[in-house]
């Protein structure tokens, strides 16, 4: 586990953006039974983290299709709650950071670490923003 004195920087810069940290699997669950559209950001310590998969994620919200619900779990951190935000993103391993799209509960867009590291925010963003278009 990391210090939360560590995390709590990265954990802020998606909340200002609007996201709601989730510390337990029941939070999860209920998140992602909601209907409508959520995206969930396994957020993390790593610099892809901090790069691209944070800022892409907040830069795709700035269009008017999003999705009604946006959420994280820390990986290293909040591990009931990203171990239970993993079994609704079966069938992709583990990844973290991580950023996934749901619909009525279902997974219908995921972006694993090796979609995101060495790319920029930008193309994140984008990535995100046609998923939006699709499924919001």
């Amino acid at each position: 586990m990391y210090p939360l004195e560590i995390v709590k920087p990265m954990q802020q810069e998606l909340e200002n953006a609007g996201f709601t940290s989730l510390h337990t699997a029941q939070e999860v669950e209920a998140a992602l039974k909601k209907e409508g559209t959520t995206l969930v950001v396994v957020n993390s310590v790593c610099g892809c983290a901090a790069g691209a998969a944070r800022p892409g994620a907040i830069a795709s919200l700035k269009f008017d299709k999003v999705p009604t619900g946006l959420v994280t779990v820390f990986a290293g951190v909040d591990r009931d709650a990203v171990e239970k935000a993993r079994e609704f993103m079966v069938p992709f391993p583990p990844s973290s950071p991580a950023i996934a799209l749901f619909k009525d509960g279902v997974l219908v867009h995921m972006l694993e670490r090796h979609h995101i590291e060495g790319r920029p925010a930008e193309v994140i963003a984008s990535n995100l923003t046609a998923a939006y278009e699709e499924y919001c």
